[in-house]
């Protein structure tokens, strides 16, 4: 790692200066970040270690949703479908400036082949034996299931049905053969980055609470765990009175370090990759366009901040080894794309990103990665005398649900009892969001001081009403960006200072979406490392090297050249 500084970071300090906590979470993925605020809120003493950037592990490669999972149905997973549309209607209401509905569309074949048969196999083969082709009243069944455990005071509306006719008038570009759609609510997560860095700033805001990024932990002496600042290379022991391993793919890799060998994880690699084609963003009509393809995977075709996000593959995976986005998935999206929308012209030129991620899912053995359950399970272990709790699964859109138990569990042991319940606490940004036009123009009067309603309004879009806190930091003049548009140099020191930024990637992918939205070249990379370098301590070297990181990155990892900005070839 290019280093941000030769001086000890204050994160680290906190925990070097007082390095005893009553809980140890391990690993800063969005459910050890969860459960870190929840315990903070508690009033207990904790600590998080995460061994990379926040949340730039598996929770950075979802597929951008909060979705109650219309195909858990096929495996009789009630339980879980019920939490899930709980808590994704909790999200709407608790982070309204990150998670809004999203109407999802089914297109239907006539004869109904593969398009979206595993969801309702239940239905008729209670989830065994070789999938039959499934009618358009099945589906509608399984949506009148879906809306029943969705019924939570109106936060999504309920699903619609449309036959050949309307279905061509709404979606004219769609495939003929389709004769009817579907169209139900799930909800979309915009930024999934920042919605953790408001939970963790949740979190952080208690005096009892303190967490570090770039801290893997090493090892272990007696009852105590070895961390490492990876920015400085020093090492020290830390102890606590519960441990919680929420490394996601990389648990059994976190236990082994810790002595406790685990073969808990078996998790697969999902890939995306992110369309510039207007077009085809046209043709979705703000819909995510949701199927299931001939091989049981399921496809999303979803508008996004101005392109379009397609995927996403379910592969085994070694979370050893590191992901990329590979020609034959990408092949795969495209023939897919072409049997949705078959006369729109789909080409690697408009590919601006790409990225891949390993689930966190359960070991599988011989089960076939779609059909392994997106639910989780806590197991219990032992380091020196002092529990390991280890989370095995678990997703985006139930981090809440899943950090209150974790909580829960370990309050237990610490003999303490919880003082907050976080099912109605607002997320960060969310807090006093205003929900109407005129809320919403009364809000940027009150908080926009000198700056122009145009700038306070993309600050409250970006950033909920955290952004009051960032207009009030920001000059109100500022040096506008020429290859990173919409992002002023004032703004990204603003995030390199206070959002613990340690490298130039962590700005390009998790505290903006720069990255994502594509067109980034050698000259973004320099404008955006020059705008953090002075508050992060960067000499004209470390600058040189930061773009050189962040280029190579993005080339081996994302498959973006940045001095073409194109789709580089695989092996690059």
């Amino acid at each position: 790692m290019t280093e941000s500084t030769t001086t000890t970071r204050p994160n680290i300090r906190a925990l070097r200066d007082r390095p005893h906590a009553e809980v140890l979470v391990i690993g800063g993925g969005i459910n050890g970040i969860a459960t870190f605020r929840d315990l903070a809120l508690q009033g207990v003493d904790v600590a998080l270690v995460e061994r990379g950037d926040y949340v730039s592990g598996a929770s950075s490669a979802s597929s951008h949703m909060i979705h109650g999972g219309v195909r858990y149905l096929e495996n009789g997973e009630f339980r879980l479908v019920k939490e899930s549309v709980t808590e994704r209607n909790r999200l709407v209401r608790n982070a309204p400036h990150f998670v809004k509905p999203l109407p999802t569309t089914i297109p239907i074949h006539r004869t109904f082949s593969g398009i979206l048969a595993a969801p309702f196999r239940l239905l008729v083969t209670h989830g065994r034996g070789k999938p039959r082709e499934r009618g358009a009243l099945l589906i509608k069944l399984g949506l009148i299931m879906y809306d029943t455990f969705s019924r939570d005071g109106g936060a999504v509306p309920r699903h619609s049905f449309r036959g050949r006719r309307a279905s061509r008038r709404e979606f004219p570009e769609l495939d003929e053969r389709f004769r009817y759609t579907a169209t139900y609510f799930d909800a979309s997560m915009h930024d999934p980055e920042r919605i953790a860095l408001d939970v963790l700033r949740d979190g952080g805001r208690e005096e009892s609470a303190r967490a570090a990024n770039y801290a893997p932990v090493v090892g272990a002496e007696g009852s105590a765990v070895v961390i490492r600042d990876d920015v400085t290379g020093e090492e020290f022991p830390f102890t606590a009175d519960v441990v919680i391993n929420t490394s996601g793919p990389w648990t059994d890799i976190t236990n082994t370090a810790l002595g406790a060998p685990s073969r808990y994880m078996g998790g697969t690699k999902g890939s995306h990759i992110v369309l510039d084609n207007p077009a085809l963003l046209e043709a979705t009509r703000g819909n995510e366009i949701f199927f299931e393809a001939a091989d049981g995977r399921i496809v999303l075709i979803y508008p996004l901040k101005g392109r379009v996000m397609v995927g996403t593959t379910d592969i085994d995976a070694d979370p050893a080894q590191s992901t990329v986005c590979t020609d034959d998935e990408i092949d795969y999206f495209f023939d897919l794309i072409a049997q949705v929308f078959p006369d729109l012209a789909v080409d690697r030129s408009q590919i601006v990103y790409t990225f891949s991620g390993i689930r966190p899912l359960p070991r599988h053995d011989d089960l076939a990665p779609g059909f392994v359950s997106r639910d989780y399970r806590i197991e219990r272990g032992d380091l020196g005398g002092v529990p390991v709790l280890s989370l095995v699964g678990g997703k985006w859109t139930t981090f809440r649900a899943l950090a209150e138990h974790l909580s829960t569990d370990v309050l237990s042991l610490l003999g303490r009892q919880r003082r907050v319940d976080t099912t109605d606490l607002a997320i960060g940004g969310g807090a006093g969001y205003p929900r109407s036009d005129a809320e919403r123009s009364a809000w940027l009067d009150a908080h926009r001081g000198a700056h122009s309603r145009e700038i306070a309004d993309r600050m409250l879009e970006r950033y909920g009403t955290y952004a009051a806190e960032v207009l009030a930091a920001l000059p109100v003049t500022q040096q506008s960006l020429p290859h990173a548009p919409g992002y002023s140099a004032e703004e990204i020191a603003f995030l390199a200072e206070r959002e613990e930024v340690v490298s130039l990637l962590d700005l390009l992918l998790r505290r903006t979406h720069i990255a994502f939205v594509g067109g980034v070249t050698t000259e973004t990379l320099t404008e955006v490392a020059e705008a953090a370098a002075p508050v992060l301590g960067w000499d004209r070297d470390a600058v040189e090297a930061q773009v050189h990181d962040a280029a190579t990155t993005l080339l081996t990892r994302h498959r973006i050249d940045v001095t073409t900005s194109s789709l580089a070839p695989t092996g690059a």
